[in-house]
């Protein structure tokens, strides 16, 4: 009776931990998805003057350089961090959930 409830204690925490995995699978799916769809829609001729146009002001260089300072990939993000992957991974499932 013992052995069954260390296996049932140990079934609980691997589902848990096997739902964490998932979870996380599914958000790096949804950014994955932001980026490929941001790289072929960054390639549709009606945006790839614009985009180059962009690419080009060394304005807008400075300041797209000036935001992507406050972001941080580490591991303790700041709250402005976790609110752009939140709002990315949302976006992403949007998208995904659209072109599946």
């Amino acid at each position: 009776m013992k052995m069954l409830s260390v296996v049932l204690i140990a079934l609980v925490l691997l589902s848990g931990k096997a739902e964490a995995q998932f979870a996380a699978t599914k958000e790096a799916q949804y950014l994955a998805v932001i980026k490929a769809v941001a790289d072929y829609k960054i390639d549709d001729e009606e945006e790839l003057k614009n985009v180059e146009s962009l690419r080009e002001n060394a304005n807008f260089n400075r300041k797209l350089q000036k935001m992507l300072d406050k972001l941080s990939n580490s591991r303790s993000k700041n709250a402005d961090n976790r609110r752009v992957l939140q709002i990315l991974e949302r976006a992403g499932k949007e998208i995904y959930d659209l072109l599946k």
